[in-house]
């Protein structure tokens, strides 16, 4: 059986990394493209745009808000006409998923440069393409992984703690999906069973949240860089990126999924959504009662959602839970990696039970 592993070309991470970007993006030429997200263009980027142009030139676009093809279309004609030799994304997730699909329809490398820790997107050579109106459309998967990614904490740490523990929430996914795939020899991102090398960054991964995830919060709220907001970053970012890639996605990304098709739902996070994903695939494949109650008491801690009202689905009919299980269950979703049965109608207890585990708790607070 042939295993594959997938990694980033380099990664950097520390505080005022971004005053190494141009540096570090002079190795692949001399002119970037740089795609920034409004808040750091209009609020960071003067701070360190100095030290990027000592070492190349810099072409700096406005991101229009979505990683749609519509999107990545109108960047794609403004960077071919720059004639750069790198392609550059700055911000949220988003941001660097467009400039990710960018450089992939360029034919360029690709820095990513994100100022929050909320998602394991950086490390991936995956793109999320999403409608104009912000529902999942399509994941591009990329020939190559990027070509940098340098995370700047003391950025991080200047940015709502919210983001920081959506982060976690993405991250706490890992663990649970790669194993779910390690059990059912299901492929990963590459199509191949996956590494002893990654389903160990996946376990790590895990192991650092519960270990560091409440400290790293305290620390973002204070807008102060330490050891714990680092671990946390790194766990966020590399070791759950290279998890969720070379181990494999399964149930919690594909609740996720479903939960793009409520409106009501939209203004929260991806790692929110994807931590109460977390919370229904520990139902939905019979997990141990001290498992279930070791993950619930992580998410208390940290702040993540453990009810449905808790990602804006307070008042959620069944009607609009079933379509969330059966967008989950569409073909081709991740959740089928998952060693149980997997059925809408399984989805959609699970996401009750999931709920009324969460209210249960808080009323015994």
């Amino acid at each position: 059986m042939i295993s594959t592993s997938v990694f980033p070309g380099r990664y950097v991470q520390g505080a005022h990394a971004f005053n190494r970007l141009g540096s570090e993006m002079a190795r692949f030429g001399k002119k970037g493209f740089l795609i920034c997200d409004p808040y750091v263009l209009d609020n960071l980027l003067a701070g360190f745009q100095q030290d990027i142009e000592n070492d190349v030139k810099l072409v700096v676009e406005r991101f229009g808000g979505e990683s749609s093809d519509e999107e990545v279309s109108r960047i794609s004609n403004v960077a071919g006409k720059a004639g750069c030799d790198i392609v550059a994304g700055m911000g949220g997730g988003k941001t660097i998923d467009t400039a990710k699909a960018v450089a992939g329809a360029l034919n360029l490398p690709v820095a990513i440069a994100p100022t929050i820790a909320s998602t394991d997107a950086p490390c991936s050579a995956v793109s999320v393409i999403y409608t104009p109106e912000g529902r999942v459309k399509r994941y591009v998967f990329h020939t190559k992984n990027p070509d940098l990614v340098i995370l700047d904490t003391w950025v991080v740490a200047q940015a709502p703690a919210r983001f920081l523990v959506s982060g976690m929430g993405d991250a706490l996914a890992t663990w649970f999906e790669a194993e779910s795939c390690r059990q059912k020899y299901a492929p990963n991102i590459s199509g191949d069973h996956g590494s002893r090398t990654a389903y160990a960054l996946a376990r790590l991964c895990y192991d650092t949240l519960l270990e560091y995830g409440l400290s790293a919060k305290l620390s973002c709220e204070a807008h102060v860089v330490t050891p714990a907001l680092e671990h946390i970053v790194e766990a966020n970012t590399l070791l759950s990126g290279l998890g969720f890639e070379s181990g494999g996605l399964a149930a919690a990304h594909s609740i996720h999924n479903g939960f793009t098709v409520l409106e009501q739902a939209h203004d929260q996070y991806h790692g929110e959504k994807v931590a109460f994903g977390v919370l229904a695939s520990l139902f939905l494949t019979d997990k141990p009662a001290d498992l279930i109650d070791e993950v619930y008491g992580f998410c208390e801690d940290v702040g993540l959602p453990t009810t449905l009202e808790g990602i804006g689905l307070a008042d959620v009919s069944d009607d609009d839970l079933m379509k969330v299980a059966t967008t989950a269950t569409k073909k081709g979703e991740t959740i089928y990696n998952e060693p149980a049965p997997v059925t809408a109608d399984t989805v959609f207890a699970a996401l009750k039970q999931a709920d009324a585990e969460g209210r249960y708790r808080l009323d015994e607070v």
